[in-house]
Parts: C-alpha cells; structure tokens; sequence
C-alpha cells in the first residue's frame, strides 16, 4: 500500500517503497513495467541474476537512451522488425498516462462549481 509521496513497487519478486508524487507516479510505474520485462529479457538471454542481472539491465537501457538521443534506433532493435514487447511498453505507458490524466481532470471537475 503506498503512502503520501511514496510508491510500493515490485522488481523481480522484490517490494521496494520509493518516493514518488503525484505527478510522477503514472511515468514511475511505466519505468517498473518496462524495467521488469528488459530484466526478464535479459535474464532469459543470457541466464544472469542478481547484481549482474541489474547492471546488465541499466547498461542496456543507458545504452538506448543514448542511442535515442544521438538519433538512432537502439542496438537490439533491428529496423524493420516488429518488437511486440517494445509496442506493449509504449501501450501500457500511454494507457498510465491517460489513467493519471483522466483521475486527474475527475477530481478538479469535483472542486469546480
């Protein structure tokens, strides 16, 4: 159960409570979600866990910020094929940010006369 300011989230079968606002939690909890199916990738890959598993996962991600950055696809995403998980990250993003966006306008269309 999360508390003011504070999210509970779950990594790999481990519960973390990290701070969060209001603001940020739709985003945060797209950043557990995509996190949780890269470690599972890359687990699968390359059959690392623990620590290894971790930095493996960060180094992959940093890696495709950037990538992103500098303007070209990221390494595991080869031009041209489709990547279901990678569309299903931005769905599940985009579903998060209209969950926030919507609960949001409900409760200032509450205080509005």
């Amino acid at each position: 159960m999360s508390n003011a300011g504070t999210l509970d989230i779950r990594i790999r079968d481990k519960d973390y409570q990290v701070a969060c606002s209001d603001e940020e939690r739709a985003t945060l909890e797209a950043a557990v979600l995509l996190l949780n199916q890269r470690m599972d990738e890359i687990a699968d890959k390359t059959r690392s866990n623990g620590e290894r598993l971790a930095v493996m996962t960060a180094l992959n991600l940093a890696y495709d910020v950037l990538a992103l950055q500098a303007g070209k696809p990221p390494a595991q995403r080869p031009i041209g094929d489709v990547d279901a998980p990678s569309i299903k990250r931005r769905i599940a993003t985009i579903e998060a940010k209209l969950d926030a966006t919507l609960a949001a306008q409900k409760q200032d269309d509450l205080f509005q006369s």
